[in-house]
């Protein structure tokens, strides 16, 4: 794609997340505004981001630089990449642990090696950034293509992604019910204390259920998403922030913050194209790395001849040993009872179980800072994994997989997603008789 097309989908992408922008504003006085009393001076700035990321993707489209090397050397430059972005990690390690250390009592001297060296790994991997950048936006968007989600070749909006320290978010929540009142980016360098504080001023001054929680990815345009070394995972955020991109330009994605369903909605649908979009690009381009074919997805695989039966159920989970602790099955008890007791008016009684709860999920290894009404606010809406999980009973989620288990393909899935306008409108499309 040429670079006036480039810029032309950069423009339309930007002025499509001011309409959603617009339509999420709240007049002044009411819970949001509120809220944002304690944020407005640590909200991340998104337009100052943009600009910078649009100039790397401009450099990146003007070098072009996976049209110019192999197949080999793109795989190559990707895992040089991941290799100084494990360095850097490990190095910062080093460093940190020399400050923490007691017994060093000069400890700018004892780690000026070590950060001279990390200085100069940094700037190797900031140097081989942008081409690492370019070719795997090239081969998601040849994977995309393949999968029938392109016009002309080309996915629109073009893929576009760029990685970075990403904000975080706070979360609030209602104490008395589960449902997600605000969701407000702050900036990425908050320190712990600043961040108990934040949320409790919030939880004591408002009465609210408030946490600040990290986050993957960003659905801008560019796309932000986290460092990391899992080449896996990286792919799966790229694809699930295309996705909503994707969506953005159609109802369904426009309706996002409508309501908690439709937010729920579109997240689970971008966590199933994030997840068969990922593994297909990993399959294609590092097929050594694609793990095995899960045991619950072997059933739904068919040749190109055998489409899914009209009456194929709500995708159920793999049987699991009830001796050994699963975090899925334990969140989803857990969310169940914390339903009941909200909804019988014992606010504190839900808030003492959540908490004796965190402490179970910690002694089984899952360090869970803290388990709130708005946890499940938020983590609720990720419900792409049949058994429920943090969403509990919510039908939603389950509607989305349905509705994937019964489309012919990906494309498919996605192009009878992209209408849906509603939890009742899903309902119906259920309903509709397969083409």
């Amino acid at each position: 794609m040429n670079r006036f097309k480039t810029f032309f989908f950069v423009f339309f992408m930007l002025v499509s997340s001011a309409t959603l922008l617009a339509q999420s504003a709240v007049a002044p006085g009411n819970a949001v505004e509120h809220i944002r009393a304690f944020t407005r001076m640590i909200e991340f700035d998104y337009i100052n981001w943009t600009f910078d990321a649009l100039l790397v993707k401009n450099i990146q489209e003007a070098v072009k630089a996976p049209r110019y090397i192999s197949y080999d050397e793109q795989r190559k430059v990707v895992f040089e990449y991941l290799r100084l972005v494990a360095w850097v990690n490990s190095t910062s390690r080093e460093v940190e642990l020399i400050y923490a250390n007691p017994d060093i009592e000069d400890p700018d001297q004892a780690a000026a090696e070590l950060n001279q060296q990390l200085d100069a790994i940094r700037s190797m991997e900031q140097s081989l950034k942008p081409i690492s950048e370019a070719v795997l936006q090239n081969q998601v968007s040849v994977t995309v293509a393949e999968m029938g989600l392109a016009m002309g070749g080309q996915p629109i909006p073009p893929v576009l992604y760029h990685v970075t320290r990403l904000p975080t978010a706070l979360i609030v929540s209602p104490r008395d019910a589960i449902r997600q009142e605000a969701n407000i980016s702050l900036q990425p360098d908050m320190t712990p204390e600043e961040t108990a504080r934040l949320e409790a001023d919030v939880e004591q001054q408002l009465d609210y259920s408030a946490l600040v929680v990290p986050i993957g990815g960003v659905g801008t345009y560019p796309t932000m998403v986290m460092s990391t070394t899992d080449l896996s995972w990286l792919l799966e955020v790229v694809a699930h922030e295309w996705t909503h991109n994707y969506l953005t330009l159609r109802p369904v994605g426009m309706l996002y913050t409508a309501s908690d369903e439709m937010r729920t909605i579109n997240e689970t649908t971008a966590n199933i194209a994030g997840k068969e979009i990922g593994r297909a690009v990993l399959e294609r381009y590092y097929p050594e790395l694609a793990p095995p074919e899960p045991a619950a997805a072997a059933g739904n695989a068919k040749g190109e001849d055998e489409q899914p039966s009209e009456s194929q159920p709500i995708p159920t989970p793999t049987p699991e040993d009830p001796y050994e602790f699963s975090f899925n099955r334990e969140m989803h008890k857990t969310r169940l009872q914390v339903d009941e007791l909200l909804a019988a008016g014992k606010i504190d009684e839900a808030e003492d179980y959540m908490e004796l709860r965190r402490r179970f999920f910690w002694d089984n290894g899952y360090q869970i800072r803290r388990l709130n009404q708005a946890y499940f606010a938020f983590y609720g809406a990720y419900n792409d994994v049949p058994g429920g999980g943090a969403a509990g009973r919510d039908p939603v989620g389950p509607a989305v997989q349905a509705l994937r288990a019964r489309s012919k393909s990906l494309a498919d899935f996605l192009r009878r997603m992209a209408w849906v306008t509603s939890f009742e409108y899903l309902q119906k499309e259920l309903n509709r008789p397969m083409k």
